[in-house]
């Protein structure tokens, strides 16, 4: 049986784009096809333009200070301590969890979640050692308060509540009345949202049974996790 050719030519530009040159063609030919008996016959030619593609790569910027409301007259920003890498870390987690449950804010019940997502702390690892662990806390988030609307999207910042921000100033305020050099923990992101009372974190932890004396455990190691880096 006869072999037919078929052959394939190259997408011609238009006049504006095409080169003045002559562009050379090269031409390659596959054996034939058992199958369809076809031989085909596909031109190549260097007028033809690729546009590559380039994958931007993105690297996240993490800065070494959370949100504060409190103004301290005749202190510098270089005596005000910095927060922990983890600490960073858990604030950005207890973002993430408020846009997961579509809230328009980031309360403390989020701050909570914030640091058991982290998970690599000594106040996350606290918390489960207390069988306190994510899945309940969002259990006990939704059930004291409830769910957001379907269709309702949180911003990619969803801004502190008032409890939360006071849990971020007292975190600041307690590390500096401790005179200590170092990082601002998640332990002390965790007794700050004990220490507001009736706010949501605070009664969940509650509800799970966390209770003064285990806060005391915790300041126990209010200045640890300080090795983490982002470098």
């Amino acid at each position: 049986m006869a072999a037919n050719t078929l052959s394939f030519s190259p997408i011609s530009l238009p006049s504006s784009q095409s080169p003045k040159t002559k562009s050379n063609q090269a031409s390659q030919s596959l054996p034939s096809s058992s199958i369809y008996g076809c031989k085909l016959s596909i031109v190549l030619s260097n007028s033809s333009r690729f546009v590559p593609k380039y994958r931007c790569s993105t690297r996240a910027t993490v800065t070494s200070s959370l949100p504060s409301a409190v103004k301290r007259e005749g202190v510098t920003s270089e005596k005000i301590p910095k927060w922990s890498a983890r600490s960073i870390r858990s604030f950005a987690m207890a973002e993430l969890e408020a846009r997961k449950l579509k809230y328009p804010n980031t309360g403390t019940e989020s701050l909570l979640m914030g640091i058991l997502v982290e998970g690599t702390s000594t106040a996350a690892k606290f918390l489960r050692a207390n069988g306190i662990t994510l899945f309940k806390v969002r259990e006990e988030t939704v059930n004291l308060l409830g769910r957001s609307d379907l269709y309702i999207f949180s911003a990619e910042h969803p801004p502190l509540t008032e409890p939360a921000q006071r849990v971020l100033d007292w975190a600041i305020n307690e590390k500096m009345k401790s005179g200590d050099s170092g990082e601002i923990t998640t332990a002390y992101l965790l007794l700050g949202i004990w220490s507001e009372k009736d706010s949501a974190g605070q009664q969940i932890l509650a509800t799970l049974g966390f209770n003064d004396e285990k806060a005391k455990e915790v300041a126990k190691s209010m200045n640890e996790d300080v090795n983490l880096s982002f470098k």
